[in-house]
C-alpha cells in the first residue's frame, strides 16, 4: 500500500494581526502569517540567519479563535497541511500560492509578553499554555509547574490523533 503524508509543524512569531471572513454559506476562514528564523554558522564561522514567511488558513470555530486570541508578535505552535491554490488574476495572469491549513495551535507567550498593541482579555493568563485545535477544543496547562488543570488531557487535531505535551519538540 502506497501511503503519503501532508504534515507541518512550526513554531514562530504572527507577522500581522488575523483576518477573519466568512464565506457565502458563513464559515469562518482567518488567514494570517507567520515568521520562523533559522540560525547556523558558515564555514567560515560567520553567524548567518534565514527568515521564512508562512502563509496560514484557519476555518469554522479555530478560525474564530485564532481571531480573537492571535496579535501580531505572538509566538504560537502550529500544526497542519500544505496546500497551494491557484486563480487566474484580474489581468489574466494565472497566479498561486501556497499555504498551510492549519489543524491545531498552541499558544506558547504569557498574556505578560511584551506586545506592541496589547493582547485581547481572553489571552491565557501567565505562565500558561492554551491549545486550540480544529475542533474548537480549548486546553490549559501551567507550564511554571509542569502541572495539568482538569479539563486538559490530550488535544485532538483534525484526524482525532492524539498528542501529548511530551511529543512537542520544544
Amino acid at each position: 500500500m502506497s501511503r503519503s503524508v501532508n504534515k507541518v509543524i512550526i513554531i514562530g512569531n504572527l507577522t500581522r494581526d488575523p483576518e477573519m471572513r466568512y464565506t457565502p454559506d458563513g464559515q469562518a476562514v482567518t488567514s494570517f502569517g507567520v515568521a520562523t528564523n533559522r540560525r547556523w554558522k558558515s564555514k567560515e564561522g560567520e553567524q548567518k540567519e534565514d527568515v521564512e514567511f508562512h502563509n496560514l488558513v484557519a476555518w469554522g470555530k479555530l478560525a474564530e479563535l485564532c481571531s480573537q486570541l492571535l496579535k501580531k508578535g505572538r509566538k504560537v505552535y502550529l500544526e497542519g497541511r500544505l496546500q497551494t491554490r491557484s486563480w487566474e488574476g484580474k489581468d489574466g495572469v494565472t497566479r498561486q500560492r501556497t499555504e498551510i491549513v492549519l489543524e491545531d495551535m498552541v499558544l506558547l507567550d504569557s498574556k505578560g509578553a511584551p506586545m506592541e498593541e496589547g493582547l485581547p482579555e481572553q489571552a491565557a493568563p501567565p505562565e500558561e499554555e492554551i491549545q486550540l485545535s480544529e475542533e474548537g477544543e480549548t486546553e490549559k496547562s501551567s507550564v511554571a509547574e509542569g502541572k495539568k488543570s482538569p479539563e486538559d488531557g490530550k488535544a485532538k487535531g483534525a484526524g482525532d490523533e492524539e498528542v501529548s505535551e511530551d511529543e512537542i519538540p520544544f
